[in-house]
């Protein structure tokens, strides 16, 4: 019971962090940057499955890694743009926003599950700790 509570909360704690990661993504989508710097790098989440005890049971997640998007990012031509150069073009992050609201969705509906678990887990907890007091 406790360590299906510890296997949740390595999910909530890795799927706060991707949800944490799209938000930032999503916030920066229409960074323009001149181009003669990096354009906004997006970051994606790496995660990896805790090894298991003697019993074989896996023990969660863990992330691993937030890798970076390219910082060549995607030149547009915008010469109104205050930072555009010479012809007329700035450089804009690589960043697909279907791509970001998917894994949104995913991540929020996997976060979701991983706290139904936690709840149901505590439930269980409190209704064995009634049943030995006699309740």
């Amino acid at each position: 019971m406790f360590d299906a509570i510890s296997t949740s909360g390595t999910g909530l704690t890795t799927y706060r962090t991707w949800l944490d990661v799209i938000a930032n993504n999503i916030a920066n989508v229409n960074d323009v940057s001149p181009t003669s710097g990096p354009a906004f790098q997006a970051q994606y989440v790496q995660a990896q499955p805790i090894d298991g005890g003697p019993d074989g049971a896996g023990q969660g997640v863990a992330v691993t890694g937030l890798p970076s998007s390219s910082a060549a990012g995607v030149l547009e031509y915008d010469p109104n743009n205050p930072v555009a150069d010479a012809n007329g073009y700035v450089r804009r992050p690589d960043i697909d926003m279907s791509e970001q609201m998917g894994n949104l969705i995913m991540a929020q509906r996997a976060f979701q599950a991983n706290a139904n678990v936690v709840e149901r887990s505590t439930d269980i907890y409190k209704a064995a700790i009634d049943i030995g007091k006699g309740i």
